[in-house]
């Protein structure tokens, strides 16, 4: 499931909106089961905001250079 920086890297900046937002959509519903306390595996919602975080940076990295695809 983890993205490393080079696969990110070669997505699109549409592409990587695409995937923060689902990112986002999984974080919320990983919150609702938590407060249920239905969560299997407790890192995952640090994982999925690491990703987020990670493709942040990149798009912020493509914006600093001017270089927006």
């Amino acid at each position: 499931m983890a993205m490393t920086a080079e696969d990110v890297r070669e997505m699109s900046n549409d592409q990587i909106e695409e995937r923060m937002w689902e990112l986002r959509e999984e974080l919320f519903r990983l919150r609702f089961r938590s407060s249920m306390m239905e969560l299997e595996n407790s890192q995952l919602p640090k994982q999925i905001r690491r990703e987020i975080a990670r493709m942040k940076t990149i798009v912020r990295e493509r914006e600093l250079a001017g270089g927006e695809e």
